[in-house]
């Protein structure tokens, strides 16, 4: 329910399709105000205010985090009853590549449904902080994040205007020539335009302090319009991007602690259906900073501390400073590193992943994250299997991360499986299967169709729900700069931007290629239109370039 001081107009439900009355609805109620005023108002076109209500649908970031936490729950019960119905999505840096994502997708698909956005904390950190490029060690502003998620969503409002405004022209120009087949047509199309304003999964690290700072910067993520929070298990002061080493986790109850700020926020704000995401790094994480409290045998803490690396010792040989825990009777010690760190035992990861996902799930989680050292279904499956025989119906977001060497992990895979059926792999070397000389063999095209599948093969198999790449924008920013800089300022000269830009641009419909149009040109005509009518100063006349694109 949409709070009085955030309450759409009339006839409008956010984000969802317009009932098939509402652009005439919208535009009676309009003419109805206007004509009580007198007079006075006779200068407002009702049709004019009916369309710039339609391009703001969502008035505030916390409209956007309700409808997108309902379209994400749906989307969930969805993949419950089928896997084939996986999500998936894109990490992005800026307001406009999101933007040009969703269009994208539009375009190329029809539909946004199933196709979110991810706001990697990895990318804040090295794009968008007022420090200049920083690791993923939480090191920048906290206020980054929700001032991205609020970007994005203005870019995401602005496509919505900007496909809107150039239906209400084709609108006109059917009217204009009186083709009412046309007009019903468009009219159809605006009733049930569906926006391009989808979920945002959130990543606010472990929290940037304690469970009350927590609590204070997810309600500014979710003010800005976030419906989906990711919150891993790390300290706060010692975190790691998740692919890193030098790991550190906290124990089960400091976690849950900000689990519970997290969701906290979301109610206080009524965002009822807020999803909260546990990331578990435990797997590549071999220290804590802590010794788990514990008031009883096996509970949470005990279960903790039994995964410590520890030597029994005599209680008389105790050194100043010791932690000593019981355990079955015996004095153990923790062994501390240098740096104060308690260090876990080798190939305790994936035992403390499930206990770390079991407890999250038991204590207000939606959804789960294992962060791994690599992409194989089988490894995922296997921790996924344990806890789903405790939680039915646990999914996962999984990171199909940059940092992964895809190309050469799966090479690996086939490698070893057709190694397993006995087949001869004398031809390949296992250490250079990256090497080009192999790009054409049966190994590497088996490899690259187990890439290609790979995300609806883990959907069934490892109860992955979302499919996310971390960091797929700053490659492809690299990769494309990379590309016209050698054509440009080499023997290519304008050509290369022409060619490898502007011409594929215009070849594969690519909207930005009218680039006034996309930043909103048309948009302020229409404006400039309703406000000062025939007076209008208008850009987009005969004499705009972007008439050659037309």
């Amino acid at each position: 329910m949409t709070s009085p001081m955030t309450r759409l107009p009339d006839g409008l439900s956010a984000g969802r399709p317009s009932r098939p009355t509402e652009y005439a609805d919208q535009t009676a109620r309009v003419a109805a105000l206007v004509a009580s005023k007198g007079g006075t108002w006779d200068g407002i076109n009702p049709e004019s205010v009916a369309r710039m209500r339609l391009q703001n649908r969502f008035l505030t970031g916390l409209d956007i985090a309700r409808h997108t936490a309902t379209v994400m729950r749906r989307d969930m019960a969805a993949y419950d009853a089928d896997p084939a119905n996986y999500t998936q999505s894109l990490g992005a840096w800026h307001g406009f590549v999101a933007q040009q994502q969703m269009i994208s997708v539009k375009k190329h698909f029809g539909s946004l449904k199933g196709r979110y956005i991810y706001l990697s904390g990895w990318m804040v950190a090295a794009l968008r902080s007022e420090f200049g490029p920083l690791p993923d060690q939480s090191m920048h502003e906290k206020t980054s994040v929700p001032a991205l998620i609020s970007e994005i969503y203005t870019f995401l409002k602005q496509a919505d205007a900007r496909e809107l405004g150039m239906l209400f022209r084709d609108l006109d120009a059917a009217r204009a020539a009186g083709d009412a087949a046309k007009e019903a047509n468009i009219l159809n199309a605006i009733e049930n335009y569906e926006t391009h304003v989808v979920p945002i999964i959130a990543d606010i690290d472990a929290g940037f302090g304690n469970a009350e700072a927590t609590y204070l910067l997810a309600k500014k993520m979710i003010e800005a319009g976030a419906c989906a929070l990711q919150i891993e298990n790390q300290v706060s002061d010692e975190k790691q991007c998740g692919h890193q080493d030098g790991k550190v986790t906290v124990p089960h109850e400091d976690f849950l602690a900000k689990v519970r700020a997290v969701r906290y926020a979301f109610l206080e704000l009524g965002i009822d259906d807020g999803i909260v995401v546990t990331r578990t790094d435990s797997l590549g994480a071999g220290l804590t900073k802590q010794i788990a409290v514990s008031h009883a045998p096996g509970d949470i803490g005990d279960q903790y501390n039994s995964f410590l690396d520890c030597e029994e010792i005599d209680p008389a040989t105790a050194r100043n400073g010791d932690v000593i825990i019981n355990r079955n009777g015996k004095m153990l010690r923790p062994k501390r590193l240098p740096s104060n760190l308690f260090q876990f035992r080798a190939g305790t990861g994936e035992d403390r992943c499930v206990l770390d996902c079991i407890t999250s799930l038991q204590n207000g989680a939606d959804l789960l994250w294992i962060e791994t050292e690599k992409p194989h279904i089988s490894q995922i499956a296997g921790m996924v299997d344990r806890i789903r025989a405790v939680i039915p119906n646990a999914k996962l977001a999984y990171n199909n991360s940059p940092s992964f060497n895809w190309t050469l992990n799966f090479r690996q895979q086939v490698f070893d499986a057709y190694k397993a059926e006995g087949k001869d792999v004398s031809a390949y070397d296992r250490a250079k299967l990256m090497s080009v000389d192999y790009d054409t063999t049966e190994l590497a095209i088996e490899a690259d169709n187990r890439i290609r599948t790979f995300q609806a093969d883990a959907a069934k198999r490892a109860g992955i729900f979302h499919h996310l790449i971390t960091l797929p924008t700053y490659h492809t920013t690299a990769l494309s700069v990379d590309n016209l800089s050698r054509d440009y300022f080499g023997a290519a000269g304008m050509l290369g931007y022409v060619a490898g830009v502007q011409r594929q641009e215009i070849r594969q419909g690519i909207a930005c290629v009218r680039h006034q149009n996309m930043s909103g040109s048309d948009i302020g005509d229409d404006h400039k239109e309703y406000f000062a009518g025939e007076a209008a100063l208008k850009a987009g006349g005969v004499h705009n370039t972007m008439n050659q694109f037309a």
